[in-house]
This record gives structure tokens, C-alpha cells and sequence, in this order.
């Protein structure tokens, strides 16, 4: 049974003084908000993007918002794996880390199939194998949890484990799937990892929902104007869907609730998961799969290059 805190108040979050929190892509989207939440709660706050010039725009909007806020940036290109090697260096010397937010991610894949610097398709290596990188380098600084981006595209897009990085059949929309896919397992076997070792860190999940920027507050300079057309469909989306800002909800209570379970998936509780306060879910289940899991993690290693073992505590 989840030991979560059913009255959880995103609104009223608990203290994180001392803590520091990682977000990868905090400069925008449910990342900055994500980060302007926590900043609140007292945490040192640790933007890992890639844009610098977009990154002191967010820390000058987050410090705006909360006087005297800790908030740093370091670069980070999912998409390069020197780069996460880099980024990794640059936060184990800042003094460990609490909190591991994999944020960062490309949402919109192309039209045609892409690979990374490193050669891998673009979303799965960008989305997951970065992230994978970075947590498998982070992991001996690492003091409490990590908490992974999912998406309920994994509901719409069957998984194919056997092609995820789309060399038999590339479609934009599968593609970021298997990335959300990928994410979804990673989150799930480095759960099982952990129990198995007897390691009380953890490892959680969480979605925002249909969340959209055009129903979120307003910070100049910090969230990318949107064309006519996604403003329209925004607004027409007001029913069923949430801003942003509420879509940051459930990644906050999965970095923070002190009651939450290694091993649970945090969504928006209205709506079939599309809105509202987070709560726990079920994930589908290709993708949480011990199979899937154990398939995954040996890619991983392989295609990073970054062996990632969970030794045994104590």
C-alpha cells in the first residue's frame, strides 16, 4: 500500500531547506515550473539545461517570484553523451545530490527519423539513454530519489521492445512513445534494483497530464510564446485539460513527498489523468514489466557505454 500522504496539498508544500533538487530542462515548460515551485519550499536548485541565456531568464523569473532563492545552472545536451558525462562532473562538484528530476526531454519528433551526436534515435537516446547516463553517473552522489518524466502516450502507442530505436518502422509519434516507454521501464527496474539490494533510495514516476501553456500563469520571458493555432486549441482544451503549472504538480510531489513509496507513478487525479491533483497510478503494463525492465537495462548500458550496477547496501 502506497504510504503517500492522501491529502497532499501542492499548494502547501513541506520544507526542502538543506536539500538540493537536480531538474534537467528546469529553463522551461513543466521544468520551470517545477523549479519555481520548489524553490519556494527552501531547496538549492540545480538547473541542468542547455541554453544559458534561457536558463538565467527562468533563475531571474524564479528569484523574482521567491526572494533570495539558491538557483544555479548547468549545462546539459540530452542528446550528447560527452555532454551528460560533463554535466555529471560539473554537479558531483557541487556536493552531491538529494534529488534527481529527468525532466528534459523532446516532446515534437521530426518527420523523419534523426539520431543523436551519438548516433542513436533521436527521442529514445535523447529522452531515455541520456537520462539513463546522467542517473548511472549521478548515482553514487545520489542521497534520496530520482523521479523520471512519463507520458500517457504510453496508453496510445503499443510498445515494441524489439524496435525501439525505430529501425524497422519510424513514425514521429511512436517514436516519442518509445521514448516515454523506455523512461516508464527505467523507473520501474531501477525501483526493483534497489529493493532487491536493499537500498533505501528511490525511484519514482510521475506525468503532468494534458498540460498546456496557454492555461498556465503568465512569466514573461521565461515560456515560449505560442502561434495562433495552439493558442486557439489551448483554450478550447480549458475542459479536460490543465496549464503547466498544474502539470508540474505531480513531478514536485513524486521529488518531495516523504511518504511516497519507491516504485509509485504520480499523475493528475481528474479526467482520466489528464487534470487535477496528483495522485497515484497504475502504469501499463509492457512497460513496467520485469522483462521489459531487465531487456531495457542491458541496452542502456550498451548504448551509453555507462555500466550502471546497484550493489548491495551496507
Amino acid at each position: 500500500m502506497s504510504g503517500a500522504i492522501a491529502t497532499w496539498d501542492p499548494r502547501q508544500l513541506p520544507s526542502q531547506a538543506g536539500r538540493t533538487i537536480v531538474v534537467t530542462g528546469g529553463s522551461t515548460g513543466i521544468g520551470y515550473w517545477a523549479c519555481e515551485q520548489l524553490a519556494a519550499t527552501g531547496a538549492r536548485l540545480v538547473i541542468a539545461a542547455r541554453y544559458a541565456p534561457k536558463a538565467q531568464e527562468a533563475i531571474a523569473s524564479i528569484r523574482s517570484r521567491v526572494p533570495g532563492a539558491e538557483v544555479l545552472h548547468v549545462p546539459f545536451d540530452l542528446t550528447s553523451l560527452d555532454s551528460v558525462r560533463q554535466t555529471a562532473a560539473d554537479i558531483q562538484g557541487l556536493g552531491g545530490v538529494d534529488v534527481l528530476v529527468n525532466n528534459a526531454g523532446l516532446v515534437v519528433a521530426s518527420a523523419r527519423r534523426k539520431t543523436t551526436k551519438d548516433g542513436l534515435e533521436l527521442e529514445v537516446g535523447g529522452n531515455f539513454v541520456g537520462h539513463f547516463a546522467l542517473t548511472a553517473l549521478l548515482f553514487p552522489v545520489l542521497r534520496d530519489r530520482v523521479v523520471g518524466l512519463g507520458s500517457l502516450s504510453t496508453m496510445m502507442t503499443k510498445l515494441d521492445a524489439d524496435d525501439l530505436m525505430s529501425e524497422r518502422t519510424y513514425r514521429p509519434f511512436r517514436a516519442y512513445a518509445f521514448s516515454k516507454h523506455a523512461v516508464h521501464g527505467f523507473a520501474f527496474e531501477l525501483d526493483r534494483r534497489l529493493r532487491a539490494a536493499g537500498d533505501a533510495r528511490k525511484s519514482l514516476l510521475a506525468h503532468p497530464g494534458y498540460a498546456v501553456n496557454e492555461l498556465s500563469e503568465k512569466r514573461p520571458g521565461v515560456i515560449t510564446n505560442s502561434k495562433g493555432w495552439q493558442r486557439l486549441g489551448g483554450y478550447l482544451s480549458a475542459p479536460v485539460a490543465q496549464g503547466k503549472d498544474h502539470g508540474a504538480w505531480p513531478v514536485v510531489r513524486a521529488a518531495i513527498d516523504p511518504a511516497a513509496d519507491s516504485g509509485e507513478f504520480y499523475g493528475p487525479g481528474q479526467m482520466l489523468g489528464m487534470r487535477g491533483t496528483p495522485v497515484v497510478q497504475a502504469p501499463v503494463t509492457s512497460s513496467s514489466s520485469p522483462e521489459f525492465g531487465a531487456k531495457l537495462w542491458t541496452l542502456a548500458e550498451e548504448w551509453s557505454g555507462v555500466e550502471f550496477p546497484v550493489p548491495t547496501a551496507g
